[in-house]
């Protein structure tokens, strides 16, 4: 069974929506959180003048999509690191899109080139491979040359940073959906049952999308089948995410697609408005109205 972590969250202005410095019981890593606007204010913290990771967050206009640039910063001639490079990019209006800040670095100043570097890729990576974000970086990061020791030391930097970026808010990290587990023990909790959308096909049925809630929403799972034609009366927020999503020629889902509602999910598959609670049903044929009564 998974233990758990002591995180501690240090509110620098006394607001939740204002810098916060973030360390975790027996790490030698340190994280901060800082507002686009509160950059200013970041200058008298001397971490942020070491070399270190970075990641610039923001959410398009357009699609809502979550957006997100990731960079490394070493320690200038001039003493400066992490802040100066955050500082560069405010001024530069190729990168104005971003809203907020978080900075990764050591308590007791360990990285060098070779650190920072590899951070930078492998964080790209994995921020990819979740497709969580659209990652604005144009190249990918050089991985650049470690040891096996060296290795292993930044592997476990990056297990501890993603727990860290994942409770000041950010999911960059965690796939939509778990890879199933082996429960081994009582105590493991049940998973979410597979849910399908049944629809009518001449004189048969027929299940063309598949599902599961989670503990952010409803996800429709990769393969699933969604109808070519929507109704004039189609939900505007449907239609948007049709326009998001990857599906192929056939209008096959290419990849898992997290919505906030099983409503939501349920017209996007339909193209028209659909109660989503009534719509998805277990094997037993149970709506999800159903099986939240017996719960």
């Amino acid at each position: 069974m998974a233990r758990g972590k002591t995180i501690q969250l240090y509110l620098m202005d006394s607001v939740s929506k204002g810098r916060i410095k973030c360390t975790l019981a027996n790490w030698t890593g340190i994280a901060y959180k800082i507002p686009r606007t509160e950059l200013e204010k970041a200058k008298s913290i001397d971490y942020l003048k070491q070399s270190g990771v970075y990641f610039l967050f923001s959410t398009s206009d357009e699609t809502q999509e979550h957006i997100v640039y990731i960079g490394q910063a070493g320690t200038r001639k001039n003493g400066e690191g992490i802040l100066n490079r955050l500082q560069e990019h405010k001024r530069n209006p190729d990168k104005d899109y971003w809203t907020e800040a978080v900075a990764f670095t050591t308590t007791n100043n360990t990285f060098g080139p070779t650190e920072i570097s590899y951070l930078e890729n492998q964080f790209t990576k994995l921020a990819i491979d979740s497709k969580r974000y659209i990652v604005k970086n144009s190249n990918e990061p050089s991985l650049g040359h470690v040891t096996e020791e060296k290795e292993s030391e930044l592997e476990e930097y990056i297990d501890y940073a993603k727990i860290v970026i994942g409770a000041l808010g950010y999911r960059i990290f965690e796939p939509i959906i778990e890879s199933p587990e082996i429960i081994t023990t009582v105590l493991a909790p049940t998973p979410e049952p597979l849910l399908s959308l049944i629809l009518k096909q001449g004189k048969k049925e027929k299940i063309i999308a598949q599902g599961k809630q989670t503990n952010e929403g409803f996800v429709i799972i990769k393969g699933s089948n969604i109808k070519s034609s929507t109704v004039k009366s189609v939900p505007t927020k449907a239609l948007k995410d049709r326009e998001r999503a990857n599906l192929d020629d056939n209008f096959v889902l290419l990849e898992d697609m997290l919505f906030n509602s099983p409503s939501s999910a349920a017209s996007f598959v339909t193209g028209y408005a659909i109660n989503g609670k009534d719509a998805w049903k277990d094997e037993q044929g149970r709506s999800l109205n159903e099986i939240e009564k017996l719960e």
